[in-house]
């Protein structure tokens, strides 16, 4: 990675990114893979190794490829680019209609930005 972020910060700012866009707390997950809160906690600040098999178990609760948490075939980070992804893997598992609203509040918001 040529980006100022090392691998390691890079695969801890996705699994924080990824936690947060799930929905859950450290301590929820913490429950849900057996550890600690504050190995969590360690993991996305990237004081803490993840094993091969935690990686694989955050994948599956944050519903995203360990490739993607891994930053593998990624040439760099970034962090907006990455919660647009994110999003967007959301919206690609919703029904119509609820896409639809959303398109209509991204029209709105973009509307009240160009009057402003």
């Amino acid at each position: 990675m040529k980006d100022r972020f090392t691998k390691k910060k890079a695969i801890a700012a996705r699994l924080c990114l990824a936690r947060k866009q799930a929905g859950l707390s450290q301590e929820q997950v913490a429950d849900m893979i057996r550890l600690h809160r504050p190995s969590i906690s360690e993991i996305e600040a990237g004081r803490r190794n993840v094993t091969a098999e935690e990686l694989a178990k955050l994948s599956k609760i944050y519903d995203v490829s360990v490739n993607w948490l891994a930053c593998e075939n990624t040439a760099s980070i970034d962090v907006e680019k990455d919660k647009v992804e994110l999003a967007a893997r959301k919206l690609a598992t919703m029904k119509k209609q609820d896409i639809e609203k959303i398109l209509n509040l991204l029209r709105a918001i973009k509307r009240e930005e160009s009057s402003k």
